[in-house]
């Protein structure tokens, strides 16, 4: 029989594990310093639980760590890790080193669903969603681990779309009992999904970037599916109406397409579409993919956009692009050729 995984349990899900195998009620405690705050790969290295408890866990449970299948390095230091799942599946997490903060981009699904114009994993379609033991296993699991300082949940797949495991995995990193990260070093992208949007906001303080792409719902739409379901300028709505913590960043994110929407025109409508919302606006270099007919706005006209934003209020900044060389940056990630 297949074992249960104890890596990616909350604390309450541990305490009712632990009640139901007659184990004492704080070996849910110890279990969780042991799974989230050290480095253990067996039960017998759970030094403070008794022989007896380390037996019965041993015959009943995994660890389910899992360390990554391959690497690739790229010329500026991005490293592109590739975790097989126990399904079978493939994901990709890119680790982004820089002189004050490292960085990692986890995955929260194999595939997505969603089909945005500009992005590989769209194109592959949704395989099948992570639990939040392979969410956390890419933060556990690379050889850069305790160096990381900051998470984004951008990879491959939409998070919101595996909505249950990502707040587990997002309990988990922020927890005390857990690995006791900062809410403020984690940020979740999301294409707007409204419902989740709102259930988000209420239930953690970590910050949220929301990937925009155009002022305009046609626009929009041309680009991103989802449009049509949660229009952008609904969830606008729905964060000027929500008090958002001072401690929150909110951003969104701007993918730049040469003659789609990098107009003048474009940045008035996008200054005064967030004009009263505490906000930043990310400009995104777009990586050219196959088959298809956009292309990426130059340098010095993006920064002719960002000057127009930040004239008229709008903090905005330009994304500098990494790992594009190995199909790291964004948009490029797609594990196709593996499933």
């Amino acid at each position: 029989m297949e074992k249960e995984i104890l890596f990616g349990k909350t604390l309450d899900e541990l305490k009712v594990i632990v009640k139901k195998i007659g184990l004492p009620s704080f070996t849910a405690s110890q279990l969780a310093g042991w799974l989230y705050k050290k480095d253990v790969k067996s039960f017998d290295e759970m030094s403070n639980l008794s022989k007896k408890a380390r037996t019965i866990l041993e015959n009943k449970f995994e660890i389910g760590l899992t360390e990554p299948a391959g690497v690739q390095e790229s010329k500026d230091g991005t490293k592109k890790y590739l975790f097989k799942l126990a399904g079978g599946n493939y994901i990709e997490s890119a680790y982004i080193p820089e002189i004050s903060r490292n960085t990692l981009c986890v995955s929260t699904q194999a595939g997505c669903k969603r089909a945005c114009k500009f992005c590989m994993t769209g194109r592959q379609g949704l395989l099948g969603n992570l639990t939040s033991g392979e969410i956390i296993n890419q933060v556990k699991s690379i050889p850069e681990s305790a160096d990381l300082t900051n998470i984004v949940y951008m990879g491959m797949g939409e998070p919101f779309d595996n909505f249950d495991e990502v707040m587990k995995s997002l309990e988990i990193m922020t927890s005390d009992w857990g690995f006791g990260w900062s809410p403020k070093r984690i940020t979740v992208s999301t294409i707007g999904i409204l419902p989740a949007v709102k259930e988000f906001l209420a239930k953690t303080a970590c910050n949220l970037a929301i990937s925009l792409h155009s002022p305009y719902p046609e626009e929009r739409l041309k680009l991103m599916p989802v449009e049509k379901l949660h229009p952008a300028a609904e969830i606008i709505r729905e964060l000027k109406n929500t008090e958002i913590s001072r401690y929150r960043k909110l951003s969104f994110e701007y993918i730049m397409f040469k003659g789609v929407n990098d107009s003048r025109q474009h940045a008035l409508d996008l200054a005064k579409q967030l004009n009263g919302l505490k906000c930043m606006v990310n400009l995104i270099y777009f990586h050219s993919i196959p088959d298809t007919d956009l292309s990426g706005t130059r340098h010095f006209e993006m920064e002719k956009f960002r000057d127009q934003l930040n004239a008229r209020g709008v903090i905005a900044t330009i994304r500098k692009s990494r790992g594009q060389d190995i199909d790291a940056a964004c948009g490029l990630l797609s594990t196709k050729k593996y499933n």
